[in-house]
């Protein structure tokens, strides 16, 4: 838990909340509503949709909708697998895409010819950055890297009005090599990019698949805030929970709660633990969150689903509740935890948590609500496939040492992870009617140069409102967005081949797509769900291509 959360005790601004909210000149806030396909635009949306639905009615309603992955859609696809990586911005993987040093003794990478460009980093951001340190390649034996700082306050401040010049003064992290053995640091290393010799996994998926350069965190912020909009487009609706009670604080968390009603209702802009999980950490106030979530709406709809998570499976229980024990060690040999409960959004909710961490009642129930109500370990996944089950919609978190985050995980471990899953994917008889997406939770603070649209306004005590934005959705304070830039790729027999995406896009267009191809409805109560881009121009819905490519998990090299 400490290396998990090393972040915050080298950057206190993460405990504090937002006292910044700058004006960015000459950047639009109004977002245009997206444009569907013909397939799209026939969807009957419902008006309204069953809400606040708790654990026990959902187990009630399961035997009499016990769905099927043949649920009726709104394009071809039948199966959407989200893979939901750790804390990476788009300059930090993609900044040169598709050139490539290609020093000897490393996995070459070569694009193909006609591949379109990324707005990444020019010559003149790698040379003279505005920054007061220039961006500096990253190689393959500095995969594993000290972790950043990626607090709601302090991206703010290293975006600095838009011009992205202060950074190194606010996300940097600082040398963490004397607490951490093996991880790599050099003054401005917020700065630093990895290229296709490290990552060459993910630039190959790019050039065979569907690649974004205009897709943001949804707000701010670390990763609770981008797993929660993930899955409901809401970080408004916490309350803090005593861990030994269980029940509400009298006096809000200011960790967990920000700008708390007179209930105790707020916003969550930071990490603390769920509260409807045996695993949290006792020693935080835990968080529980309020409203609906996009697993509420699939179930609603019967459409099968799951929440899949490496380390979900106890190890051991004591006093009838689950510990989680699980743990693995990264490239460099540092051991972490695979189950990092501040990862897990649906446990936030009780209408959709597993306390307990119970294993399904049986394999031909993954995806369905019984005991696991669709919270499950990552190997369920696997099984799923193999038993012919595979869940409608699936989120895969992977473990610690896998999900990419700097600190305790790398880009290599993660690769390993990203192409086992979408080999075997491909390998099954799903592949044809799959759309897999990778996506990340949040930046980490590394670097990135491009200005986040403004999309919603904060309108906090402490900004007075004078963010720039067209929507204060739900009139929910501590919500300023679009965040930063984010990887997101499209890898389908649907995606586009070999295209970068310009249009914009964020954490809850995952969840639009979801609900406008199984015709949930939407989440409401202020939602970025009701103002999100569309992943639509990713797709090519009309002129499928079957090709597989397998990838070599060590190199991230066509096999």
């Amino acid at each position: 838990a400490s290396a998990i959360r090393s972040y915050t005790d080298i950057s206190p601004g993460i405990r504090r909340r937002v006292t910044y909210c700058g004006r960015r000149p000459g950047i639009v806030g109004a977002m245009m509503r997206p444009t569907w396909s013909p397939a799209l635009a026939l969807i009957a949306v419902p008006s309204l949709v069953v809400a606040g639905l708790t654990a026990g009615t959902a187990q009630a309603s399961s035997d009499s909708s016990a769905s099927s992955s043949a649920a009726s859609t709104a394009t071809p696809i039948k199966h959407l697998v989200v893979i939901f990586d750790e804390n990476i911005s788009f300059d930090h993987y993609f900044g040169t895409y598709p050139r490539a040093t290609n020093p000897a003794g490393e996995p070459r990478f070569v694009a193909k010819a006609g591949t379109p460009k990324v707005a990444g980093l020019s010559h003149k951001l790698l040379t003279h950055n505005p920054n007061s340190s220039n961006p500096t390649r990253l190689d393959r034996s500095q995969a594993v890297t000290c972790d950043q700082d990626h607090g709601y306050t302090a991206e703010q401040k290293a975006e600095d009005h838009g011009k992205n010049d202060k950074y190194v003064e606010n996300t940097d992290s600082g040398d963490c090599t004397s607490q951490d053995t093996g991880e790599y640091y050099r003054k401005g290393l917020v700065m630093d990019y990895y290229d296709g010799n490290t990552v060459t996994g993910l630039w190959n998926y790019a050039q065979h698949f569907a690649l974004s350069d205009r897709s943001f965190e949804t707000v701010y912020g670390p990763s609770t805030p981008g797993a929660l909009n993930l899955v409901s487009g809401q970080t408004h609706g916490v309350t803090s929970i005593d861990p030994k009670t269980g029940r509400t604080t009298a006096r809000p968390d200011s960790y967990t709660v920000v700008d708390p009603n007179a209930q105790g209702v707020g916003t969550v802009i930071n990490d603390p633990d769920p509260a409807y999980d045996d695993c949290s950490d006792p020693g935080y106030a835990h968080a529980s969150m309020q409203g609906r979530s996009i697993g509420n709406l699939l179930n609603a709809k019967h459409v099968t689903w799951g929440w899949f998570q490496g380390g979900f499976t106890p190890t051991k229980r004591t006093d009838g509740k689950a510990v989680c024990g699980a743990s693995h060690n990264a490239v460099n040999g540092q051991r972490t935890a695979d189950y990092i409960p501040h990862h897990e959004p649906f446990e936030y909710y009780k209408s959709t948590a597993n306390p307990h961490h119970l294993a399904p009642s049986k394999i031909s129930m993954i995806g369905q609500t019984d005991r696991a109500n669709h919270q499950y370990d990552l190997s369920y996944f696997g099984r799923s496939i193999k038993a012919g089950d595979m869940p409608s919609v699936s989120f895969l978190k992977p473990a610690g040492y896998q999900d990419g985050h700097a600190g305790y995980s790398d880009p290599l471990d993660e690769q390993h992870f990203l192409v086992d899953t979408i080999n075997e994917i491909q390998k099954s008889k799903y592949w044809s009617s799959t759309a897999i997406v990778i996506a990340y939770d949040d930046s980490d603070g590394w670097y990135d140069h491009f200005p986040s649209p403004r999309s919603n306004r904060s309108n906090t005590s402490n900004d007075n409102g004078r963010c720039e934005g067209s929507h204060l959705l739900g009139g929910f304070k501590d919500r300023w967005g679009y965040g930063p830039r984010l990887p997101l790729l499209v890898v389908s027999p649907y995606s586009k081949v070999n295209f970068v995406d310009h249009s914009v896009t964020d954490q809850s267009s995952i969840i639009r797509f979801i609900e406008d191809n199984w015709g949930t409805g939407r989440i409401g109560d202020g939602s970025f769900d009701s103002i999100a881009g569309s992943l639509d121009s990713m797709f090519d819905f009309a002129s499928p291509h079957d090709a597989k490519v397998l990838l070599d998990p060590k190199t991230g090299e066509v096999s």
